[in-house]
């Protein structure tokens, strides 16, 4: 099943855009990386808080949907560490609490270093509507 997650999570075209890449998947689980280029960087020379949020809730997405099943988010919010311009970043996404309806997950954006960069808190609605997996 995680293998086919995964195929299903290529599709992201945001994602993919952004550079995002999907390292892992399990049941409640997702860490993705970014290689930062200076298409990242904001005026100040530093990675833009939106390209942190979007590696953040990729990872959150994958987690939050690792079951087969649509979750969609409900709520999410961040917090920003540490500034950072270059290297590489990791987001790990894992599952707090899972019920019928809600969900809670704990996203750590770090840096190769396991510097933490930023925390994501995100809540999903678990809808019953299956994904559409080959």
């Amino acid at each position: 099943m995680a293998q086919k997650i995964a195929a299903f999570f290529q599709k992201d075209t945001y994602a993919a855009l952004t550079g995002i890449k999907l390292l892992d998947v399990s049941e409640g689980h997702a860490k993705a990386m970014l290689e930062i280029t200076e298409n990242h960087l904001n005026s100040a020379g530093m990675v833009h808080g939106g390209v942190i949020f979007t590696l953040a809730d990729f990872a959150f997405e994958v987690a939050s949907n690792s079951y087969g099943t649509l979750a969609l988010a409900i709520n999410a919010q961040i917090s920003f560490f540490k500034a950072v311009s270059a290297g590489v970043l990791y987001a790990e996404a894992n599952e707090v609490s899972r019920h019928p309806k809600l969900a809670s997950y704990s996203i750590d954006v770090t840096n190769e270093t396991g510097d933490l960069i930023a925390s994501f808190q995100g809540m999903v609605y678990r809808k019953k509507d299956l994904l559409k997996i080959e």
